[in-house]
């Protein structure tokens, strides 16, 4: 990644910061129809879940439903995913697009600051996602909390940073915001669908399910399984996720352009 031309500041106050915060909060109150996937879907997704299978136990997990099992992991999923891979990159590629970058690398206000502070608030919205999601699963069709509690926030904080990390890649290399959704939706339905968003994945072909089980989608979900059922993560899980972040976190170092 070609970095911005420095400059001999001794860097902005905090206030710089929690302005940038807050002006990326003010973005996406502006267009509020980035959050009907994150927020909507999810929740849509457990609405159906509970209605058609809220009671349903699943055999040999100790009286887990379809809901706790795989409506609640997929939905969580989905959280992250469409912030991660969709909505953050799409932010980022504007302000290249639209030169903010570019003014930014000859002030104190260093480029890398809006990149973080996008980075804060998409976390800020992963975490309403999940909050949400979970809250009215438990309230509305008595979601079963995590047996392994601990173990499920662990995947939900490593799932976070893969995604992110991927979605920091398709912003490196998408041109234009369009580009950047597009790529984002490619991204998106192609690891949910080898990871078990629209189906079990026994029903795909071996070498696609293998695959789907170590992308960000799917390890996300075996892990959050596990922590349901308070079993020890699948290794091929924990290892596809840290690779995940490890390796497009690289990438999008080198590909980034500011300008």
């Amino acid at each position: 990644m070609s970095a911005p031309p420095a400059v001999n500041d001794p860097g902005p106050p905090a206030a710089a910061w929690s302005g940038l915060v807050l002006a990326e909060v003010r973005m996406v109150y502006r267009d509020p129809s980035g959050l009907v996937v994150p927020l909507a879907v999810p929740l849509l997704l457990l609405v159906m879940f509970g209605l058609s299978g809220a009671g349903t136990q699943v055999p040999g997990t100790g009286g887990l439903t379809v809901l706790d099992l795989y409506g609640a992991p997929i939905a969580l999923m989905v959280v992250l995913s469409s912030i991660g891979v969709i909505n953050m990159p799409s932010f980022l590629a504007t302000y290249r697009r639209t030169g903010v970058l570019k003014r930014l690398s000859v002030t104190p206000v260093h480029p890398s600051m809006v990149l973080l502070a996008q980075v804060v608030v998409s976390l800020a919205q992963t975490m309403l996602g999940v909050a949400l999601a979970l809250v009215i699963g438990r309230l509305a069709f008595g979601l079963a909390v995590p047996r392994d509690l601990p173990t499920a926030i662990g995947v939900l904080i490593l799932a976070t940073a893969a995604l992110f990390a991927l979605g920091l890649l398709v912003a490196a290399v998408s041109p234009t915001p369009g580009s950047s959704v597009a790529v984002g939706m490619v991204v998106f339905f192609g690891i949910g669908a080898a990871g078990g968003l629209f189906g079990p994945t026994d029903v795909l072909p071996d070498a696609v399910a293998r695959v789907g089980e170590i992308l960000p989608f799917g390890a996300g979900i075996q892990g959050l399984q596990a922590a349901w059922l308070d079993e020890p993560v699948p290794v091929r899980s924990v290892t596809g996720l840290l690779v995940t972040t490890l390796l497009t976190s690289v990438l999008s170092a080198r590909l980034f352009r500011w300008t």
